[in-house]
């Protein structure tokens, strides 16, 4: 039976996955959600002995061993494949049936990619057709960008609130834009190239975070105020500001925050509300990395 989780959203998009629907029997589901429009993730904890098959799955999946997975095997034909264990990936590409020996522990983690996402993502990229571009099937190999992207960016997360979901969409945009230069098979044709935003784009996209602070804001609702995709709008505003949108967002909700403890009296659990905190906690810590102090030593020092 899969637990429920801390990030647990219940009609989530993932629930419609092929490969998050046949874990879900016999795994312990940790915590799961959508980032956007083109990414969903899922932690899982399980330990079987069974047969696994994921039929025709309508989306990519990106499996990151975490922990364990030694005893895990792809079943094709007659000599079964090995070679899972911790730090190991997979592709598994949409559209391609697999059956998976399960013997044993693993922590998982998936990157969910829908298809149609996918094709989209090409066209941007590559600006050819989206059916002269495929994903093989990679099993158990090594990849530090994916492994240091989920251990060090989207696991300590907290997929439930604000500051941090437009952080894992930022993520799993980074990780589709690896599979497409990386994997695909037309990783010999060079990505399109696209200079920055223009200051009246830019100006709008700010305007915009400036008054959705408190929102759980994403990568694709501001690339549609921009109007550009995703993929080309986390590209393009990185040229022009220096850093990632996730981390411009973040910027601007501490300052905020700031300004509040500076000129004003409300509690800091109110604060923490109104710049897309879950809660005074979640707040402190985000605030003392980026300061130094507290909001309490802050607000005493600068009032």
């Amino acid at each position: 039976m899969a637990e429920t989780a801390s990030a647990f959203q219940p009609n989530g998009r993932y629930q419609k996955f092929e490969v998050f629907n046949q874990l879900i029997g016999d795994a312990n589901l940790l915590r799961a959600g959508d980032f956007g429009e083109s990414i969903s993730a899922a932690h899982w904890r399980r330990k079987a002995d069974v047969l696994t098959r994921y039929t025709d799955p309508d989306h990519h999946t990106i499996s990151l061993y975490v922990n364990g997975g030694t005893g895990i095997q792809r079943k094709i034909g007659a000599d079964p494949m090995s070679g899972g264990g911790p730090g190991r990936c997979c592709l598994m590409p949409a559209y391609l049936t697999s059956d998976w020996l399960v013997h044993g522990e693993v922590e998982l983690f998936h990157v969910y990619i829908p298809h149609a996402a996918w094709e989209r993502a090409v066209v941007e990229a590559f600006d050819i057709e989206p059916n002269a571009v495929e994903v093989p099937e990679k099993t158990f190999f090594l990849d530090p960008l994916i492994e240091q992207t989920v251990r060090q960016a989207m696991l300590p997360l907290d997929w439930d609130v604000p500051a941090d979901r437009m952080a894992m969409s930022n993520a799993g945009q980074l990780l589709m834009g690896h599979m497409l230069r990386s994997y695909s098979t037309r990783r010999d044709l060079g990505f399109k190239v696209r200079g920055g935003l223009s200051p009246v784009i830019k100006r709008r996209v700010f305007d915009f975070v400036d008054a959705n602070l408190d929102q759980p804001l994403t990568i694709e609702e501001l690339a549609e105020v921009a109007d550009l995709s995703a993929y080309h709008f986390a590209r393009m505003f990185r040229k022009t500001v220096g850093e990632a949108p996730h981390q411009f967002v973040l910027r601007r909700r501490i300052e905020r925050a700031m300004h509040m403890l500076r000129d004003g009296s409300a509690p800091v659990a109110e604060i923490a509300l109104e710049t897309g905190f879950s809660s005074q906690a979640h707040l402190t810590t985000r605030f003392s990395r980026f300061t130094g102090l507290t909001p309490a030593k802050y607000r005493s020092i600068s009032q």
